[in-house]
C-alpha cells in the first residue's frame, strides 16, 4: 500500500483521537461535544470553521491558491441508543449510547486527511470537509441541505465512506450505481370489535386480518414486482391485545421497505394500501395505513466512481480493490448523492480480530453490541480522502450524471 508516510506517523494520535469520541458517544442532533472536538482540532490547524448547519454540524473550509475548483468530504458522527457490551478502556461512558456503526472511526479519518491537507497544501482550490451530525436517525445530510450547505459551500463532487466489516482490512469496494437501498417505514393499524374470545361469532377480530395483510405484502414482492428489480417488505413488530380471554379492538403491524428505484418504491407503497384496506375490508374490518419514505437509494455517479476507483487503485493496489454487491441497507449520503455528483465507497473493517482484551461475545458487526471500529484503519483511510482532494482538485473538470 502507498500510505501518506505522515499520516502512518500519526496513528498514535490518530487512535487517541477515535477512541476519546468512541467513549463519549453522542446520539442524533445531540453531538456537541464531538462537534465541539472537530471544531476545535480544525481550527488549531488553521482551518476556518462554519458551525450549527444540521444543528451540530461542522463544515471546515480548506482553501489554497486561486483556482475555483472545489471537492466536498464528508464524515457522520452520531451513534446508536445501544448499550455496548465490550469492557475495554475506551467503551462507551454513556449508558444506552454506542458507537456501533463506526461513525467515530469515519470522523477521525476526515480529521485525519484535514490536517495533512492542511499542512502540506498540494492543492489548487477549496476542500469542504462536512461533518455531519444524525446518519443514523434524522437525515442530517437532509437537513444540512436545507440549511444551505450547497448553497454557501458549493462543491463539484462529494465523496463519503463507511467502514464494512467482514471486507478484510485494508480493502477497498466501489461501484457506479446503487449500492445501498432506500429506507421507508410502513404502519397499519386494523380497527375490528372486541369481544370475548370464548364467542368470536360476535366480534370482528383484527388478529386473522393482520395475519392475512401479511401474507398479502409478500405477495408483492412475488407476484406484483418486475424479477429483476430488488425490494424487500419486512413485518417487524405486531402488537394487540392485553389478555388471553379477549379479543382486541385493534391489532397494529409495523415494518420496513427497501428498494432501489422510485418507480419499484411507488408501486410497493400503492399495493400495500390496497392490500391492506381491501384485506380489513373482506373480513368486515377498516384500517388505517401509513408510508413514510425516509432515505432515498444510494446511487454512485459512474465518472466520480471511476475516479475514486482509480485513487484506490494506486493506494492500495488492485488486489485490495473490489466490486461492490448492493446491499439493502440504507445511508443519508444519498441525499447529497441526489443533489450533488459523487461517490460512496466501503472500506473493509476485517473480521473483528482487531479488537481489545475486554470485548463483547458477539461478532464485531455494524449495529452489534460489540463492535468496534478497527483502527488498522485510520491511516489508509486518511491517505485515501487526501489523495482523492489532491487529484481531483488538479484533474481536467468532468462531472457525470445520475446512472
Amino acid at each position: 500500500m502507498n500510505l501518506i508516510e505522515d499520516i502512518v506517523a500519526q496513528t498514535p494520535e490518530l487512535q487517541r483521537i477515535r477512541r476519546d469520541i468512541h467513549a463519549h458517544p453522542e446520539l442524533s442532533f445531540e453531538e456537541t461535544r464531538t462537534a465541539n472536538l472537530v471544531a476545535d482540532l480544525l481550527s488549531q490547524w488553521g482551518i476556518p470553521i462554519h458551525r450549527g448547519m444540521g444543528g451540530t454540524g461542522v463544515v471546515g473550509i480548506l482553501k489554497n491558491g486561486d483556482a475555483p475548483r472545489t471537492v466536498g468530504l464528508r464524515a457522520d458522527m452520531d451513534a446508536l441508543p445501544m448499550t455496548e457490551a465490550n469492557q475495554f478502556a475506551h467503551a462507551s461512558r454513556h449508558p444506552g449510547v454506542m458507537h456501533a456503526c463506526g461513525h467515530d472511526g469515519h470522523t477521525t479519518m476526515l480529521l485525519g486527511a484535514a490536517q495533512e491537507l492542511a499542512r502540506t497544501r498540494r492543492f489548487d482550490g477549496t476542500v469542504v470537509l462536512i461533518f455531519q451530525p444524525a446518519e443514523e436517525h434524522g437525515g442530517g445530510a437532509r437537513v444540512m441541505m436545507q440549511d444551505g450547505l450547497f448553497e454557501r459551500f458549493p462543491v463539484e463532487a462529494v465523496f463519503g465512506m463507511h467502514n464494512m466489516p467482514g471486507i478484510p482490512a485494508g480493502h477497498f469496494a466501489a461501484s457506479a450505481g446503487p449500492v445501498l437501498a432506500s429506507s421507508n417505514e410502513f404502519r397499519v393499524l386494523v380497527r375490528g370489535k372486541g369481544g370475548h374470545a370464548a364467542m368470536p361469532h360476535l366480534a370482528v377480530d383484527p388478529i386473522p386480518v393482520v395475519a392475512q395483510i401479511v401474507q398479502g405484502f409478500q405477495t408483492i414482492i412475488s407476484r406484483n414486482r418486475q424479477p429483476s428489480e430488488i425490494a424487500v417488505i419486512s413485518v417487524t413488530m405486531i402488537h394487540a391485545g392485553d389478555t388471553p380471554n379477549v379479543i382486541p379492538d385493534t391489532c397494529e403491524l409495523q415494518g420496513t421497505v427497501r428498494t432501489y428505484t422510485r418507480e419499484t418504491l411507488d408501486m410497493v407503497e400503492q399495493r400495500m394500501g390496497e392490500v391492506a384496506h381491501g384485506t380489513a375490508a373482506a373480513f368486515g374490518a377498516t384500517c388505517d395505513f401509513e408510508f413514510k419514505r425516509l432515505y432515498p437509494a444510494t446511487i454512485n455517479h459512474a465518472h466520480e466512481t471511476a475516479f475514486a476507483r482509480e485513487v484506490l487503485r494506486d493506494l492500495v493496489g488492485p488486489e485490495r480493490l473490489i466490486t461492490q454487491t448492493p446491499i439493502m441497507a440504507a445511508e443519508d449520503f444519498a441525499f447529497m448523492l441526489e443533489q450533488v455528483p459523487g461517490s460512496y465507497c466501503f472500506i473493509g473493517n476485517g473480521e473483528g480480530a482487531h479488537r481489545d482484551t475486554g470485548h463483547g461475545q458477539g461478532p464485531c458487526l455494524v449495529h452489534n453490541t460489540s463492535y468496534d471500529f478497527n483502527d488498522a484503519l485510520l491511516p489508509v483511510g486518511a491517505s485515501y480522502l487526501v489523495r482523492l482532494a489532491e487529484r481531483w482538485l488538479t484533474a481536467p473538470r468532468t462531472t457525470s450524471r445520475r446512472p
